[in-house]
């Protein structure tokens, strides 16, 4: 499907510079790109790459030196990248119906235009929208509801009467409502709460693979509209996310915690049980978070703290046996001074 950069920079709201009935069909790397094919610059230190690639056009910031290419000049040249890939390559699957094989129970509500494949079980109660795609080996437990355009992929598991908004995606292996953690002591044992609650996933929220959310005990566990979760990631129960946040592989979060919007979390972040997390705030990779974080913060380190801080701590931590070598050599002659004061003070 060819496009001409007047119609590619209509599509990214940006200008041509150079011919603008030039014709593109596909992408490609500053490197590896072609006759025919668009490519980008988002990384300032590639920019010379321009110069040299033999791609029909490149996507730049504005200023950007164009190198006599045709250029399409765009504020975030990253986001256009995202946006084509979408035009060129992205096409809306043709709904299958129900295909042999699925299970469907009593009283399920289906919207038009569904595809429900081979080893889909569909439990009694459920309420699907419109363009929703159930993959084999997706569960979809009792009293479920699903809303438009929701894709599951292969082997996810949506437990009872959990409620899934619309244009969601979850990828394979995910659960979404699993029983919270929750026992109450008994002498030496341990007595299991019951999770009576369900999770809430918002509109245009995508869930990664192998990523459990966990229901709450009496309410909802909440992922607000437009969050993204990678894969790997613990919720656990009565957690609140927010909108529009980031949280990447093998973060887990504590039952009843509550994170602002827009919250970037790095990989591998830890975060205690019962606290509340501000809008805006990022947290480095590794880090462990054991309280309260207001508005704003960039945070780093275990215990997390001010990232800049971080940073500087983290130049001394390779230079401690230095220091300690020192340190010691320093309290040897404060000794041996102070020994050779006593002899003098005692003459």
């Amino acid at each position: 499907m060819g496009k001409t950069l007047k119609e590619v920079a209509e599509y990214l709201g940006g200008r041509v510079i150079g011919d603008e009935q030039a014709v593109v069909s596909g992408l490609g790397t500053l490197d590896d790109a072609g006759e025919g094919q668009i490519t980008f610059l988002a990384n300032p230190k590639y920019a010379q790459k321009v110069a040299t690639t033999k791609a029909t056009a490149v996507i730049l910031p504005p200023g950007a030196p164009g190198h006599g290419r045709n250029v399409v000049e765009v504020a975030n040249p990253y986001l256009a990248f995202a946006k084509l890939l979408t035009l060129f390559y992205v096409t809306p699957p043709k709904p299958l119906g129900v295909m042999d094989g699925a299970i469907i129970g009593k009283g399920v509500v289906m919207g038009e235009n569904i595809s429900i494949h081979s080893g889909a079980h569909v439990a009694d109660g459920v309420k699907m929208g419109n363009r929703v795609t159930l993959h084999p080996g997706v569960v979809l437990y009792p009293g479920v509801e699903l809303g438009d355009d929701v894709t599951l992929h292969a082997n996810v598991v949506i437990r009872e009467r959990c409620r899934i908004g619309s244009r969601v995606t979850v990828h394979s292996g995910t659960v979404i409502g699993t029983d919270g953690f929750g026992y109450a002591p008994d002498g030496k044992e341990w007595y299991k709460i019951p999770q009576i609650g369900i999770v809430i996933l918002e509109d245009d929220v995508e869930i990664g693979s192998n990523t459990v959310i966990d229901r709450a005990a009496l309410e909802a566990t909440i992922v607000k509209r437009g969050t993204k979760i990678d894969n790997l990631v613990q919720i656990a129960h009565n957690c609140v996310i927010g909108e529009n946040c980031m949280i990447v592989s093998q973060v887990g979060i504590s039952g009843s915690t509550k994170v602002g919007n827009h919250v970037t979390m790095g990989g591998q972040v830890g975060v205690a049980g019962h606290i509340q997390i501000g809008d805006n705030v990022m947290v480095g990779a590794k880090s462990g978070v054991p309280g309260n974080i207001p508005a704003n913060q960039i945070v780093s380190g275990i215990p997390a703290f001010a990232h800049r801080d971080w940073l500087k701590a983290s130049g001394v931590f390779p230079k401690l046996p230095e220091y300690r070598r020192t340190l010691a050599s320093l309290e040897k002659r404060v000794m041996e001074l102070e020994e050779k004061l006593k002899a003098a003070e005692g003459k």
